[in-house]
This record gives C-alpha cells, structure tokens and sequence, in this order.
C-alpha cells in the first residue's frame, strides 16, 4: 500500500466508484480507494438499480443525464462490458390533477436540460404498461430513458477504469482513524499502515457517520429498512413481447420493474422502520435484516389493485436492507462543513440511479473548486447545527413515507417541526401565523385570516393571493412588521478586515463607520459565489470598530468556510458567528419612521439617518442595531436585536405602531416585493452557474480596483462576451405563477430558464426572472414560458418595475 496520495476515496459502493472514476477523467490519476471488505458489499449490492432521468430540479436531471450516458458508454464497453437495461421507460402515476399539474412542470423543467418527459393520460399509461389498472387514475409521467443496471458489474467497471487510469484500490482494509495536519493535509490510518492525503472523500454509505466521528462531524443521514420482493415467472410479461416499463406509484406507495420474466416490487410502508440508530455491527457487510412482509401488507394490497396480476404471482425472494436517507432527502455531495480538503458523497438514496451523477459533479468540485452546475441542491453545507441524529431519523422516516410525492410550492411538511424558535414564534402563532421554514427556522410566511384556512396545495395561486395582497397594501399605505430570523451574520474584526473583505468582493467595500453596503462574491472561476450586506460600526460598549457581514440564512456553513479558506496567515482578522444570537425585526413602509422615533431616543430624520446607515441604539430599553436597507423596496429598517431582547424590543415597536396602523406581514409578501424591485434570492437566482455580467450585477463590479477574487476569470468572461443574461417578465396569466425551472421558448427552442417567479399585488403584474439567450434580453422582447404545459405569452421589461429611482426606499 502507497504511504502517500493526492485523494483517498473511503467506501467501495457507488458513491466511492463513482468518484474514484470520474477523479481520473478530470485528469487526477494518484488517488486511492480504500474499502474495508469488498467492493459493493454495502448498501450498493442489494440495490433495486433502477436509473431514471426523472429529477425535481435542473441540477438533478444533469446528474442523472450524466449518468445514464455513463452507464450506456459502460455497457458498450467491450472490455468490461455492463448489464443495463436501459430505455425500458418509466410512468409516475397520478390521481389528482394537482399531482398531473406538478408533471407539467417537471417536463418543462426537463425541457431546458435537453430532456424530454411526455405527460400520459390513464389510457395511455395502460397501453404502455399493460399490466395495470386504470381505476383511480387520471394519467402519469413518461420517463423514455428508464431502466436498471447491474450493481456489481457498474462499480467493478468504474474501478477497472480507474485503475487503468493509474488510480489504486485497496479492499479489505479498513480505516480506523483520521487526523488532520497542521497544513489541512490529512493521515489516514488503515489495519494496514497510514497513508498522507492531500484530500479524504467519505464515501461509507450507511457507515457514514462512523468515518464522519473520526474527523469530529456528524452528518445528517439515518438509514431506513426497505423491502422488495421478486416474482416468479409471470406468463403476460413473457408474452408481451417487450420490456415492462418501471412504474412508480404515489397512490399506493410501491414501485415495480421487470425482473428477467417476473417483477421486482418494492414498498415504502407508512409503518417504516430506522436502521442502526444505536451503531451498525462491524460484521454487517453483504447482509439483510430479517423479512417483515406483514409491515408492508397495506402497501402490497394496494400494489394488488395497481397490477392484479401480481396476486397470483409467487415470491422467489425477499430482499430488506437499509437505505440512506438526509434531513431533506437530497444527498449531500460536496465540502464538509468546517472542515479543509474533505468532501463527502453521502445520503444517496437513489444511488444506483443517480450515482454517476453525483460522483462526476463531486470530482469536479475536487478538481476545479466548482462544479459545472450550481450544486447547492446537494451541498453538505445547506443545513447548520439543528440536524442532530433525531431531527434526522424523523424527517428520514417523513421522506420515505412519501417517496414518490413530490414537495408542491409552499409546502412544509410536519416532521421535526419547530426545530429553531425565538421568543416571537409563540407570540405569532397565537396571532394566527403560518409558518415556513428557512435552515430549521421557523418563519411567518403569512398570517392567516381564521384558524381553518388550509389553502390548496398546487401550483397555481391558491387562496392566500388576497391574504398576501393585504399585508403588502398595509405596508405600502401604511407600516408593517415583519421577523427575519435565521439571518446570517458575522462580526469581523481586526486592522485588516477592510483590506481582507476588499479582496473578497468583487466591487467597492464601504469603510466608512456608520455606512452599509451591498456587494458579491465571486468563485475562481469568476461567476457569483456569495451575496452579502456589509455595515460598518464604530466603537462603542457593545464592541470594538467591526463589520457585520449579514447574507442569506442557509449560507451560515457556506460563507464561513469561503471566508476563512481565504484568510491570510499574517492578516489581522477575526470572524465569529452571531447568527444564532441575534434576530431582525424589519420596519417597512411609509410611516416606518414614525414607529421608529415614536419607540427609539434620536434623529431618525433622513437627514440625520439616510438610506444605507448603520446606529446603535435602543428599542424601548432593548437594546439593537438599526441598518437603513430595504428589501421590500419602501422605507424600510432592520432592526437588529439580540434574542434575550427580542420580546421587549417586539412590543416596544407593537406599542408605537398602534397609532400608525402596524400590522405584521410575511415572508410570502417580502418574496412578492422583491420581485417588483429587481431584488435577487441567493440560490435562485444569485447561481455559480453565471457570473455578475449574466446576472445584471454591473454596477457592483469594479475591475479597475485591486485584485479580488475570480478577478482574473472575469476579465476572460467579459472580454469572451455574455452566454445568458437575467431578465424581468411580465407573465401574460393571472391564474398561475412560474415556478423556478419553468423553460422559456421561442420558435420551438428552449430560450431561457425561469430563476423566481411571483404575482407584483403592487403593480398587478405576474413576473418573474429568468436566464435568457443575450439577443432576447432587451426590454420588449416576446417569448412564451411552457407554463404546465401551456405556452404563455412573457415580455422582458425593465427591472425594478415597482419605483424604479428608488425614491421610496430612499425615504
């Protein structure tokens, strides 16, 4: 065994084969797996192997694309050939029309990635998979490139590749420590000697956290037991003459696949069962836990309508063995947070499926510090300190309980709810609040107007549209107030911290004491890698002269790791986290000054306290920090309490606000607003995908300055010329926004894709924001948005179409 690598790969499944491959096709050859028993003798061996294209969001669909054109280029591989079925086909069912709308919008999605899902009524579905029933059914989604692969010939296949690429594999040996150096390289240390790694990939499937104990983290995973069975011989699948289509089943909860002349059936039981909670057995390799098929008779009944020949089917074999599952269900695939030079590929459910996808998108990241595609949908740093071994297993168990319902629009499931609270949660739940969730945090998405309003779940705009046009109308005319908690902050200190943050952004960095700014951080590769809010404070009892750094909630993970990865080791700064000790109270509207002054000692004139301004003060007697931003594009204020104060400082602004008609408003209301205003979401529309030209982000950027990051990428990217440009549209439909992925066409093509989407109550408008081809982003050009299978006109118009100057924000 080599002493010295540049990557050891841990784990021998999938996700480790996958990365070990795709790590020699980007051109680095000395790296190592290292497998503690045989290849595939984990949860990859007793894999159902089904391959579909179908994804829930673009990232998804490319990983998978990617993967079924591996696999197709593996099996044709003469030397070490592959057994894949694939182009079998593959119908998701539906009986509701909610269900059949969210496929729409899956195949328009779909469409902008070059691939194409057929929406099929219940005849149709019948006629292409001749074994079901159409009783309870209106129609289903035709995946064309479905199919199954061999477990243990695709992870051979990738590590002979590898190995022929000059990588090593090293089975039957098993890590039992990790230590980090001082210069972030790492030892690993096996039952057959160490070895030096530049960079470790944890890779271990349900061993996950075992590896993840040894480098002082724990992910979020949990693994399920998960049940299938095999048929005998079934005489119609042997005289159909073709495949059996897969088809997976939301209405009854199982899935099925052609297995030579029988079925492979699987279940996902409400009655489900979490796997090795209390540790794993260091025996457990190539194993099943016992059969329980009495835990999935509601399911098989239900299977038994679905495919009546099923009931007269015999059983050759009965397989239960666990699955990985995260927090949200996604995987997690990238850097692990805190942590220098260690990646994980971890939580893939659909491993097998989506494998080779998730390696090639990891080894990019490895490699090149980015991935091709925005990969924040499966970054390990999107969850923060909530995900504990408990909060995981519940949402585990949630996840596979609906494993083929897909998440509709402003849906937020039960489990491990309320997971991040302050002291108003309770306070706006007894004032009828709904609540989204943001990182664990439980926000206001709405304030409901009786206790038994349940709005409709779907894509169209549902019966909260006049709930949300009140609050913004009480805001615009009026004032309102609004809690933002979760928001990422940081408190930067040092003689260096202007100098460092300079070189961090890519435009100008206020310094200025008492001043705020908004700025972008860009990868190396010069496309947008953070947004984030800059305020400079001044000395004073609370602090020394520092810089609150304040970006999105779920970037708490992300920013920190970003920023101190570029810290220089003779600079004097300090960054620390205050995230979690503070909340924003947010003041919006006309008379929001008046609230203010009528509750805080001070001038709070414009002339004293002008648009972009930062002060300490106090609320009532609470004590904060005000910061003169908007996102809501009319006068606004954060105010900044920390959580002990938060109560008193809420009445405080409760109390002054009686006289000027305070009422709270939502998260559903900041989104609409901030669509009006021109106003981006990090990750949907801020995307490592574009770079600060191709997301309308000019006046931001500032090359004539010093060197920053990406800098020299985005000199390149100029000179090279836009390949997409962010646009605002104007939706000609007033029944239904666009949904993120929606496509944009034009004579037939995919023209665009759509980031953000929402109604404007305060222009009447239906907009939303997309990626465009350049010679369409002037304003007043026509396309159509595929809108659930409807082409609807949309025009490009100015951004910031609610005030344009700026006049109302500015006071």
């Amino acid at each position: 065994m080599k002493s010295r690598t540049k990557v050891v790969v841990i784990g021998g499944g999938i996700a480790g084969c996958s990365t070990l491959y795709h790590l020699t096709q980007e051109g680095w050859s000395d790296v190592v797996l290292i497998e503690r028993d045989e290849l595939t003798s984990g949860t990859t061996w007793h894999s159902a192997a089904q391959v579909t294209n179908f994804g829930a969001n673009q990232t998804m669909v490319g990983l998978k694309s990617h993967s079924i054109a591996l696999y197709k280029k593996l099996r044709d591989d003469p030397e070490y050939p592959v057994g894949y079925h694939h182009g079998d086909g593959g119908i998701r069912l539906a009986n509701t029309e909610a269900q059949m709308q969210g496929y729409r919008h899956f195949a328009s999605m779909a469409r902008g990635m070059g691939v194409t899902y057929e929406v099929i009524d219940a005849k149709e579905c019948a006629r292409r998979h001749p074994l079901i029933s159409t009783d309870n059914l209106l129609g289903g989604l035709w995946d064309g490139e479905d199919g199954d692969i061999d477990p243990a010939q695709l992870c051979q296949a990738l590590a002979f590749h590898a190995r022929k690429a000059g990588a090593e594999v090293y089975r039957q040996t098993n890590v039992t420590g990790l230590t980090q150096k001082a210069d972030d390289t790492w030892s690993v240390e096996t039952d057959k000697g160490t070895i030096d790694a530049d960079i470790v990939v944890n890779a271990c499937g349900y061993r996950v956290n075992e590896v993840g104990a040894m480098m002082g983290v724990h992910h979020p995973v949990a693994s399920m037991e998960h049940q299938y069975f095999v048929t005998e011989d079934i005489p119609a699948i042997a005289e159909a003459g073709h495949r059996m289509p897969l088809l997976r089943c939301p209405i009854s909860d199982y899935y099925s696949r052609q297995e030579k002349n029988g079925l492979l059936v699987g279940f996902y039981e409400q009655d489900c069962r979490t796997w090795g909670m209390d540790g794993i057995s260091p025996g457990f390799s190539n194993d099943l836990c016992p059969d329980d098929l009495d835990r999935v008779m509601d399911v098989l009944e239900g299977a038994f309508e679905r495919m009546p020949v099923l009931a007269e089917a015999g059983i050759k074999r009965i397989v239960n063995g666990p699955i990985t599952y995260t927090i949200d269900g996604a995987p997690l695939v990238g850097p692990i947070p805190g942590k220098r030079n260690a990646f994980c590929i971890i939580g893939l459910r659909a491993g097998l499926g989506e494998g080779g996808g998730h390696g090639w998108l990891l080894a990019q990241q490895i490699v090149h510090g980015e991935a091709q595609y925005d990969t924040w949908v499966i970054d390990p740093r999107r969850f923060t300190g909530h995900t504990n071994v408990e909060l995981t297993a519940l949402k585990a168990i949630e996840d596979y309980q609906n494993e083929f319902r897909f998440h509709f629009p402003h849906e937020h499931r039960p489990a491990g709810r309320p997971a991040k609270t302050t002291p108003l949660t309770p306070v706006f739940a007894a004032e009828g609040a709904e609540f989204t969730v943001v990182n664990g945090w439980e926000r206001v998405d709405y304030i409901k107007p009786t206790t038994v309003f349940h709005p409709t779940l779907d894509f169209n705009f549902d019966e909260t549209f006049d709930v949300i046009g009140a609050e913004i109308k009480n805001v615009q005319e009026n004032v309102g107030l609004c809690e933002v908690n979760g928001f990422n902050r940081f408190e930067i200190t040092g003689a260096d911290r202007h100098a460092f943050l300079d070189r961090m952004f890519c435009g100008t960095v206020t310094k200025r004491d008492g001043r705020v700014g908004l700025g972008y951080l860009l990868n190396h590769h010069g496309m947008i890698k953070g947004e984030a809010t800059i305020a400079n404070l001044p000395a004073s009892d609370r602090g020394p002269e520092r810089v609150w750094y304040g970006s999105a909630a779920a970037s708490e993970f992300h920013d920190m790791d970003w920023l101190q990865a570029h810290l220089a080791d003779d600079e004097d700064v300090t960054i620390r986290s205050l995230t979690n000790d503070q909340t924003i109270l947010v003041l919006a509207g006309p008379k929001a000054r008046d609230v203010l002054s009528a509750c805080s000692r001070g001038d709070w004139s414009k002339t004293a306290f002008p648009w972009l301004s930062a002060r300490e003060c106090f609320i009532g007697f609470a004590p904060a920090t005000v910061l003169g931003v908007s996102f809501s594009g009319e006068l606004a204020y954060e105010i900044h309490v920390p959580n002990a104060s938060l109560y008193a400082a809420y009445l405080a602004l409760r109390k002054a606000g009686e006289a000027y008609g305070l009422k709270i408003f939502g998260a559903r209301a900041v989104d609409s607003m901030r669509m009006e205003k021109g106003f981006l979401h990090w990750k949907a529309d801020l995307l490592t995908e574009f770079d600060p030209f191709e997301t309308g982000l000019d006046r931001f950027v500032r090359l004539e300055k010093g060197d920053f990051i990406g800098k020299a990428a985005l000199l390149q990217r100029k000179a090279d010329g836009l390949r997409k440009k962010l646009v605002t549209l104007k939706i000609d439909a007033d029944h239904a926004p666009a949904h993120g992925g929606a496509s944009l066409m034009r004579d037939g093509k995919v023209v665009g894709t759509v980031t953000s989407g929402d109604w404007g109550h305060r222009m009447g408008m239906n907009l939303a924001y997309a990626f465009v081809d350049p010679d369409l982003s002037v304003e007043a050009s026509t396309m159509q948005i595929d809108l659930y299978g409807d082409l609807v006109n949309a025009t490009v118009i100015a951004p910031s179409p609610y005030d344009p100057d700026y006049t109302l924000m500015r006071g």
